[in-house]
């Protein structure tokens, strides 16, 4: 059995079911188009990250990112949305920021992502996996336990789900509180 199966297997039998998570499409801010999370099936695994322009915490996590974006590229494919609906969070303004990471920045207006991840701050992540034609969540939550200084981070959350994932191992704590901004329901 691949190592994935094997994975979505434990977590089925630990949890009892996992986490299904129904196909979402949004517009991509920079180029325009429809970006659909089922168009990353043959990925290992997508990692949803809300995030915002505005919430401080978003910037003290920008280089965090930006090195897991480098260090996974090719086996996991990292999704950025913005549910945010106030006027400096706007498509328009999305489009002028993160231009520095080079994955799709996706604006959820309507909020349709956030609550059916069940999204509150940001940045917040998902950890996803491609199951059968299916997805479930394998973790949720923070990002690491420093939610500022990145020099002083003990527990890598996201990063040891990720290695975990693709080692096709158990991951132990499938969500860890985010800490960051609330996102505001419409």
């Amino acid at each position: 059995m691949k190592p994935i199966l094997v994975f979505i297997a434990i977590v089925i039998s630990v949890s009892g079911q996992a986490q299904e998570i129904k196909d979402f499409t949004l517009i991509n801010v920079r180029s325009g188009k429809e970006v659909s999370l089922s168009s990353y099936n043959s990925m290992k695994a997508v990692v949803v990250v809300f995030t915002s322009q505005e919430c401080p915490f978003d910037n003290y996590y920008k280089q965090r990112l930006r090195d897991l974006i480098q260090s996974y590229s090719g086996s996991i494919q990292f999704l950025l949305i913005n549910s945010n609906t106030e006027a400096q969070e706007s498509a328009e303004q999305m489009a002028i920021h993160y231009t520095d990471l080079s994955v799709p920045y996706l604006a959820d207006k309507d909020q349709q992502a956030m609550t059916m991840l069940g999204a509150k701050k940001t940045p917040e992540v998902f950890l996803i996996l491609p199951a059968g034609g299916k997805f479930v969540l394998a973790y949720s939550g923070a990002i690491d336990d420093s939610p500022q200084e990145g020099k002083d981070v003990r527990q890598y959350f996201l990063k040891d789900a990720i290695v975990k994932i693709l080692n096709g191992e158990k991951i132990e704590g499938v969500n860890q509180r985010a800490t960051g901004c609330t996102i505001r329901k419409k």
